[in-house]
């Protein structure tokens, strides 16, 4: 029989009596709707109860009684009683029979004694399931804190590294509360949810995110997938982070990829993680503000947590963490993780006798452990030195990764447990805690509902749709915004015209961006096809007059703004799109004048249109669909090659 929840549990989050008001619960928070307060707390152990020495019951008491158990057997007597739960949701409960009415009444204020799974209400996440998660996710925590040498250095190490230190169980700043209600939330929608089969995270960034210069399985998302898979395995579902990182030779950066956000991963993620930190020089904010308003209109509302390679100076975009605290934005900082552990880092660095740097390229242990977890039980000693690695250069190495996969995973895992308590709760009240946490009760949120921007333009960042994206390159995941006409349709405002472009994607080794010392190790060995990479530049091309046309039928839009990238290079838009007499650009069948094209967000891309047209044939939608073409009108030396279509 599973524990009773004590009245110290249950004060915790305002399910007792206290101060209602003014703390509402991480389940009133999660469910959008108040739950109501069950009255007074049970005595305690040695306490007498509220009806002892009481006086004996009057005449007229007990012919109350007998008239309400009248009442209730006509109701019976209808079939069905529906009852409003405390927390506002009608039910239909089947009704009692003769047998039933018979129990002592003590017994049948209690809750089933039955584990979930046998109650017969079809839910999957059974009590059953719930101890095992909670099982395997008290051994990941405690792992992880033996590791760390205590709770208070996994803290200092996992938690705080981050612009708002994450507190879990018992948050006090609203601010926090806010923050760890939403994450809560996630883990908790995604247990009890019967049609979840998995945990999905994706993350998009850059070279770092993809884990250049080191095996693909040392990316800190790929050892986090192999750290946390046998937790989400106990509940009886699979873990998966999909990993959209990208090296820079594309020309990409976080000025561009931000809007691909629904299609680089899968639209369905649970938590979005982004890193771009060699590519911000501090002046990201309105990249982030818009990613963090665009995930929120994604049906999971998943969270973004950025990942940063540096140490923390001040508070960075404190303003963001506050704004958007109840969203769960928040973002960790990796060497500050390294340094919260307290080693002399920069004693090392001055000592007189052979000084060093721990963060230098290529160094071995990071002042606590000398190997990943993982290199510890590796049998080959070069590739037990080659997994110590902190840094290979900018990229972290696979120790580097540890700390970061730790990070992220301590916090969820903290989080996962919560959500465990907060859901047995409900398993102990005889409650199915899916009416609180289903997919279909998550309550929808619009543009205007997320508070006003602080960075970000608000033409383009306050919509109830993430931007539409179109991307050639590797890997993606998602949903495109834009495809390419065929070339017979009806629809096709080009029908009968030369339609040829062709797709073309970067044919990369399996070694590519695999650091030097790995492919020593690698090259002998069977295990090889683990360090392979997934990103690769792509584009659909034109270069002579027989390749004609392609057409792209747009998405919906919102607004009308309409960009295209090329491929492959940072500053290609003015060669391809702008100052190109060898192309012509159309959409809606008119022309465009590349005088009003403008280089934007990068210099890979540019924007065509701003907004939808007002007036003229551009303004005209017939078919419902707006249309965008490109067409080679005289042949080139080199191709035209178009990355990513973007709409909003």
């Amino acid at each position: 029989m599973p524990p009773a929840r004590g009245s110290a549990d249950a004060a915790e989050y305002g399910l007792v009596d206290g101060n209602d008001d003014e703390h509402d619960s991480l389940i009133e928070l999660s469910s959008g709707q108040p739950r109501q307060r069950r009255g007074a707390p049970a005595p305690r152990a040695g306490e007498p109860s509220q009806s002892r020495g009481a006086s004996k019951p009057s005449i007229f008491l007990i012919l109350f009684f007998f008239g309400l158990a009248g009442v209730y057997y006509l109701g019976l007597q209808e079939g069905k009683s529906e009852v409003k739960s405390e927390r506002g949701s009608s039910r239909v409960f089947p009704p009692k029979n003769d047998a039933a009415s018979a129990v002592d009444e003590e017994d049948t204020a209690k809750p089933t004694d039955k584990p979930p799974e046998q109650a017969g209400d079809g839910r999957l996440f059974t009590r059953a399931r719930l101890e095992a998660t909670r099982a395997e996710a008290n051994k990941l925590v405690e792992m992880l804190e033996t590791y760390y040498s205590g709770s208070e250095q996994a803290k200092k190490m996992l938690l705080d590294p981050w612009i708002d230190p994450w507190e879990i169980e018992d948050p006090k700043d609203l601010e926090k509360r806010d923050r760890a209600t939403k994450i809560i939330d996630v883990m908790a929608r995604a247990l009890v949810s019967d049609e979840r089969k998995t945990f999905l995270m994706g993350g998009i960034g850059s070279s770092v995110m993809a884990g250049h210069d080191n095996c693909h399985m040392d990316s800190y998302e790929s050892q986090m997938e192999r750290l946390w898979k046998p937790v989400w395995n106990a509940a009886g579902m699979d873990f998966v982070f999909q990993n959209a990182g990208e090296g820079g030779g594309c020309g990409d950066s976080h000025e561009n990829q931000v809007f691909c956000v629904k299609q680089n991963i899968s639209p369905d993620v649970d938590i979005v993680h982004y890193e771009w930190t060699y590519f911000e020089h501090g002046a990201a904010a309105p990249q982030h503000e818009s990613l963090i308003r665009w995930t929120q209109m994604l049906p999971r509302q998943p969270p973004v947590h950025i990942y940063n390679t540096g140490e923390m100076k001040g508070i960075p975009e404190e303003d963001l963490a506050k704004q958007y605290a109840k969203y769960g934005f928040n973002a960790f900082y990796m060497k500050t993780g390294f340094y919260n552990g307290g080693h002399d880092y920069n004693s090392e660095k001055i000592r007189e006798k052979d000084p060093f740097d721990r963060f230098s390229p290529g160094h071995v242990g990071d002042g606590y452990h000398d190997t990943t977890r993982y290199g510890e039980l590796e049998a080959d000693p070069k590739r037990q030195e080659s997994l110590g690695v902190v840094m290979r250069n900018w990229h972290p190495g696979p120790m580097g990764f540890q700390l970061t996969s730790d990070a992220f995973t301590y916090v969820y895992t903290k989080a996962l447990l919560e959500a465990l308590r907060l859901i047995e709760m409900y398993f102990d009240d005889g409650e199915d805690p899916r009416e609180i946490w289903s997919e279909n009760s998550r309550p929808m949120l619009l543009k205007e509902d997320l508070p006003e921007p602080l960075h970000c333009d608000p033409e383009y960042c306050v919509v109830d749709e993430a931007p539409g994206c179109l991307n050639y390159e590797a890997p993606t995941y998602g949903f495109w915004g834009a495809r390419v006409e065929d070339p017979n349709d009806d629809l096709n405002p080009h029908k009968g015209e030369v339609q040829n472009w062709s797709v073309w994607q970067q044919s990369n080794s399996l070694l590519y961006m695999v650091g030097k010392q790995d492919i020593a190790v690698f090259s002998e060995r069977e295990d090889i096809e683990m360090c392979r990479h997934l990103d690769a530049c792509g584009g659909i091309s034109g270069i002579t007059k027989n390749d004609g046309m392609v057409v792209f039928r747009l998405p919906k839009m919102e607004v009308g703004l309409v960009v295209i990238c090329g491929c492959c290079g940072k500053k290609v838009a003015e060669e391809f799109f702008v100052n190109n007499p060898s192309i012509e650009i159309r959409y809606n069948t008119v022309v465009l004048d590349p005088k009003t094209f403008d280089i934007w967000p990068n210099g890979k891309c540019v924007r065509l249109l701003k907004r939808f047209p007002t007036q003229g044939r551009e303004s005209e939608t017939p078919t419902g669909h707006a249309y965008l073409s490109l067409k080679v009108i005289e042949d080139m030396k080199n191709p035209v090659r178009i990355s990513h279509v973007i709409t909003i």
